[in-house]
C-alpha cells in the first residue's frame, strides 16, 4: 500500500472549550503522514492559541464554515483530504482505514465515516440515540474524505448553504463519477453534542434549513431530497427497529419528540429563508 499524504482540515469558531481533544485525536492518529490545517472564522477566545499548539498551519478565514473548508483544501498538500468538525473526536485508525479503502478501488472519490454521539445530559443521549440509526442509511450520511481532485472538480463545498453542503458536494461528486464513487469504512468519529439543550438543536436546524431551497434546486440532489426532509422516511428508519427505539422508553420518545420539534423549526428556517430570498 501507498502512503499519500492526507490533510485533515478542521473549521472553527470560538472552540476553545472542546478544540483540543479533537486535534490531538489527529495527531495520535496510527498513520502518521497527516497534514493538520486549522481554518478559523475569526473566533474571540483562544481558539487560534490552541490550534498553534498543534499545527503551524493556522489561518484566519470567515464566511461560514464551507468557505473555511474551500480555502483548507487550497491550502493543503495532501492527496486527500478529510473534513473533521472541532467538536470531533477521530478513533485512531480512522485516517489509515481511509486511505486503505480508497486505495483498493480507483473508482471511489469519496467515503463516509460512521459518527457515534456523545455528551451530557438528556438531549445529548437523545441525539445519540437518534444518529445511531443512521449507520448505512445512505441518504442520511455524508462522505468527510475526499479524494481532493475530485473534490475540486466538484467546486469543493456550495459557500452559499449552510449544513446541507454536507450532503450537497459528495452528491455532485456521484452525479459525475457514477454510483460507485462513494464508499465507506468502519472506523468510527466520535462527535462531542456537549451539554445540548432542545432550543439548540431547534436553533440549528432553523438555521441550516434556511438554505435549503438552495438544495432543492439542484438536480444532483433530487434523488435524495425526498427522503432527507421526510418526517415518515426519518420515522420509518427508526419505527424499523421498535426494539432498540424503546429500549428505554424515556429515550425513545425523548428523542422523537426532539426529532419532531426539529422538522418544525426547519420547515419554519425553509419558509423564513424563501421569503427572505424573494426580497
Amino acid at each position: 500500500m501507498e502512503f499519500p499524504l492526507v490533510s485533515v482540515i478542521v473549521p472553527t469558531y470560538n472552540s476553545a472549550d472542546f478544540l483540543e481533544p479533537c486535534l490531538k485525536s489527529i495527531l495520535e492518529q496510527c498513520y502518521e503522514k497527516t497534514e493538520l490545517i486549522v481554518v478559523d472564522n475569526s473566533s474571540d477566545d483562544n481558539t487560534q492559541m490552541i490550534a498553534k499548539r498543534y499545527t503551524e498551519h493556522v489561518y484566519n478565514k470567515g464566511d461560514e464554515r464551507s468557505a473555511q473548508r474551500n480555502f483548507g483544501v487550497h491550502q493543503s498538500s495532501g492527496e486527500y483530504v478529510l473534513m473533521i468538525d472541532s467538536d470531533m473526536v477521530l478513533t485512531k485508525g480512522v485516517v489509515r482505514a481511509c486511505v486503505e479503502v480508497i486505495q483498493k478501488d480507483l473508482q471511489l472519490k469519496a467515503l463516509i465515516i460512521p459518527e457515534e454521539s456523545f455528551g451530557e445530559g438528556v438531549w445529548a443521549k437523545c441525539k445519540k440515540l437518534e444518529r445511531s440509526f443512521y449507520s448505512g442509511v445512505d441518504w442520511q450520511e455524508a462522505s468527510r474524505f475526499f479524494d481532493k481532485n475530485a473534490y475540486l472538480e466538484a467546486g469543493g463545498y456550495d459557500e452559499a448553504m449552510t449544513g446541507w453542503e454536507d450532503y450537497d458536494l459528495p452528491n455532485r461528486i456521484e452525479s459525475k463519477h457514477g454510483a460507485g464513487s462513494i464508499g465507506r469504512v468502519k472506523t468510527l468519529i466520535y462527535h462531542n453534542e456537549r451539554n445540548l439543550n432542545l432550543f439548540t438543536s431547534c436553533r440549528k436546524k432553523f438555521y441550516y434549513a434556511k438554505t435549503l431551497d438552495l438544495y432543492i434546486h439542484k438536480d444532483t440532489n433530487k434523488d435524495r431530497l425526498h427522503k432527507q426532509t421526510s418526517i415518515i422516511r426519518r420515522y420509518g428508519v427508526f419505527f424499523a427497529n421498535p426494539v432498540k427505539l424503546f429500549k428505554n422508553p424515556f429515550l425513545g420518545i425523548g428523542m422523537l419528540f426532539m426529532k419532531t420539534c426539529e422538522f418544525a423549526a426547519g420547515a419554519s428556517g425553509y419558509v423564513v429563508g424563501k421569503f427572505s430570498s424573494k426580497q
